[in-house]
């Protein structure tokens, strides 16, 4: 399926080339090896469009917003514009998008000030498959009296029982917590789907788009939900958070906040100095991306239309590691891949994977690995529930593969190699 406004010609090969001398930081070494960053899902690495944003911000604009001045009236044009960026991204209005300190954060902000209207009894429904940001804030609300109630897993592959959803969602339901895909497992899971079922019981959606948006476009009017958040430091930008909310919501809710902030949307939800560096910083982050969409196919002529193109590149590039490194896996004595391993089922994954191997710490795994300058992750993740669920919580977790579109098959062959070595 071609996507609109791009023509199907655009989605040829990803230029690796091109892309890997956007991020600098992929020129570092290790003990004479070239470092391999499998490490995507703790936060990618930056290009260089993004240092120059937050550089031209610092050197040209580096004042508080709402001066009568020079460098504040910049300050608040690179700030639109950005919002005028994530707005492209998430495919909403500018006054939809809200920036904050991190996904957690403003989770937490979220969350308080849709309690403001909850009462005691009322249902929340999250899931066993979610980074615990997505979690914890809402769980936190059962002191005021609110239900928590929890979406299982299907073991075998790490999915989300949709059964057992529909089995927990009813008319007490006010509100579905649920992520785009997961951050351990990469499970992608069918939000659209489960938006339908929520807002057919009454219920608020809330997406956590964390660990799916550097693998997949998002399209928030298509999925229609409620909120919708993510941290750019995972799509090769700064260390932020952004929301995107339905404008009736934004207006409707009352955040938390101090006096003088305004009541207009966004800004309300908005309040206290931000960062604004980092808000350029991700200005600089989505206009990296719609220019590898430019560079994949310059007829390509919206933005919206350069991000479209450059994921459809992006996502069947990353799908080819993916399979080479689940097949080459799989090929190894003792190696445990948690979630799905069929490449017919390669729209319901994105580049992320987790595995033990026999009784082996993850840590012990990482260790061996990073000295040969292959990055990954051990432990949990903040995938608390979902490591508990598995039963390796209390054995160190797991060891989790993260690939994004500027890594190489011959990182994955190399990590290959380096696995094969450790468990012989």
């Amino acid at each position: 399926m071609s996507t609109p406004g791009i023509h199907p010609a655009a989605h040829a090969a990803l230029d690796t080339s091109w892309v890997r001398a956007q991020f600098p930081s992929l020129q570092t070494q290790v003990n004479g090896q070239p470092a391999a960053f499998l490490d995507g899902p703790a936060g990618t690495q930056v290009p260089t469009q993004v240092m120059h944003a937050i550089q031209n911000y610092l050197m040209s604009a580096n004042a508080n917003t709402g001066g009568a001045f020079l460098t504040s009236r910049r300050s608040d044009e690179i700030i639109a514009g950005t919002r005028a960026a994530m707005a492209d991204f998430f495919h909403c209005d500018k006054d939809e998008v809200v920036f904050g300190q991190n996904m957690t954060t403003i989770t937490f902000a979220v969350s308080r000030a849709i309690a403001r209207e909850l009462k005691a009894g009322d249902e929340i429904l999250l899931t066993t498959l979610d980074h615990d940001a997505n979690f914890s804030p809402w769980r936190a609300l059962e002191e005021k009296g609110i239900v928590i109630r929890q979406v299982d897993i299907r073991e075998a592959d790490c999915t989300l029982d949709l059964e057992d959803l529909k089995r927990k969602l009813n008319e007490k339901t006010k509100l579905v917590a649920v992520g785009y895909a997961s951050n351990a497992v990469g499970t992608i899971n069918p939000v659209g789907e489960i938006t339908k079922l929520a807002h057919a019981a009454g219920a608020l959606v809330y997406i956590d788009a964390v660990h799916y948006a550097p693998h997949g476009l998002i399209d928030v009017k298509a999925l229609d939900c409620d909120f919708l958040v993510c941290s750019p430091y995972k799509f090769f930008g700064p260390h932020m958070g952004t929301l995107y909310g339905k404008r009736e919501h934004l207006q409707h809710f009352r955040p938390y906040k101090v006096r003088p902030c305004t009541e207009e949307v966004p800004a309300r939800w908005e309040s206290g100095t931000q960062v604004q560096e980092l808000i350029a910083g991700i200005g600089g982050a989505v206009e990296y991306l719609a220019e590898l969409g430019r560079h994949s196919d310059p007829r390509a002529k919206t933005r919206r239309e350069a991000l479209a193109c450059a994921y459809r590149t992006t996502v069947a590039y990353e799908t080819r590691l993916s399979w080479r490194l689940i097949d080459g896996l799989q090929s190894i004595p003792g190696v445990r891949i948690y979630g799905i391993t069929e490449p017919q089922r390669s729209a319901e994954r994105c580049s992320t994977l987790s595995l033990r191997i026999g009784n082996h710490h993850p840590t012990a795994i990482a260790t061996y690995l990073a000295e040969r300058g292959i990055f990954t992750w051990d432990g949990n993740y903040y995938a608390l529930n979902l490591t508990e669920r598995l039963g390796v919580e209390s054995l160190g977790g797991m060891l989790r593969i993260g690939l994004v579109h500027y890594n190489t098959m011959e990182e994955v062959e190399r990590l290959l190699t380096a696995l094969r070595e450790f468990a012989a």
